[in-house]
């Protein structure tokens, strides 16, 4: 069988645009094949908020994503990508956990030239071209021969109005993309880029580009997050409140995907042969 990651990387040769879809559990990666996305994402923010109930400022740690990543990719056929943040402080960090993503499941990851505590309250820069640079090239070594695929993620079009660090320069984006190629990215990602600067980018560069959020035309693929976790909380925050003011909740239990995703059939079949061959009564 051929490896996740390698899958991952004919997928992206192939030229074919693809979205990898919001898993933030086992579960929601097993809908997300279901449904026939090829590919699947856990996103920093999704895995903070829905298993730690914290903020994604680099807070959590790649321990803890590993642990929720490798879940979610173990029960899929389709490749993960998941977002490593800075991956931590270090290029020893990078290493490190690096050669723990290669030895998953997990098909590829995404790691950003921010700072931490990024996103948050903390009007914060990019880190210099020259450190995120060191830090893709201990990535790389990490990875070896494996097929594992390297985001590197440039935040210079994510602008300080937004939590991000950029300043909006897309030639100095176009520069940092061209460095962190140099240095072992297969692919690179430029959150909030409008359409037009994704063409100017997609041109100049000598690796496929991607984008988090919706579709852009010409761009090898989009990583889609957020509305799963969300809609998963907000629906969970309206039946509470049910629940506490009425004492019932009125939902419907119907599911019938349920079985198929939980293999129950397959299950039941293994624990029917151990009852006949033991002489146990089923139902």
């Amino acid at each position: 069988m051929t490896g996740k990651a390698q899958q991952l990387r004919e997928l992206i040769e192939s030229g074919e645009h693809f979205i990898a879809a919001d898993a933030y559990s086992a579960l929601t990666g097993k809908i997300v094949e279901k449904v026939g996305f090829k590919a699947a994402y856990l996103g920093g923010h999704a895995c903070s908020a829905f298993h730690y109930a914290m903020p994604d400022y680099g807070v959590y740690s790649q321990v803890e994503q590993l642990e929720q990543a490798s879940r979610i990719a173990e029960a899929m056929s389709i490749p993960l990508i998941a977002d490593a943040d800075t991956l931590g402080e270090t290029v020893a960090d990078a290493f490190h956990f690096t050669r723990r993503y290669v030895r998953s499941e997990i098909a590829g990851y995404h790691v950003e030239d921010n700072r931490n505590p990024r996103h948050s309250a903390y009007a914060g820069d990019l880190v210099p071209v020259e450190e995120m640079q060191a830090k893709l090239d201990a990535c790389a070594r990490a990875r070896g021969d494996s097929p594992f695929v390297i985001i590197a993620r440039c935040d210079e079009l994510y602008p300080k109005s937004y939590r991000g660090a950029g300043d909006g320069n897309l030639e100095a984006a176009i520069a940092r993309g061209r460095a962190y190629v140099e240095c072992g990215a297969d692919v690179l990602l430029y959150p909030l880029a409008s359409p037009e600067a994704c063409a100017t980018l997609v041109a100049e560069l000598p690796v496929p580009v991607c984008v988090l959020g919706p579709v852009v035309p010409g761009t090898a693929f989009a990583l889609h997050t957020g509305w799963g976790m969300i809609g998963a909380a907000k629906q969970h925050l309206a039946f509470a409140r049910e629940l506490m003011e009425t004492g019932s909740v009125t939902f419907d239990h119907v599911f019938p995907e349920k079985d198929e995703l939980l293999e129950m059939d397959l299950y039941d079949d293994i624990i029917r042969d151990w009852a006949a061959r033991t002489g146990r009564d089923t139902r």
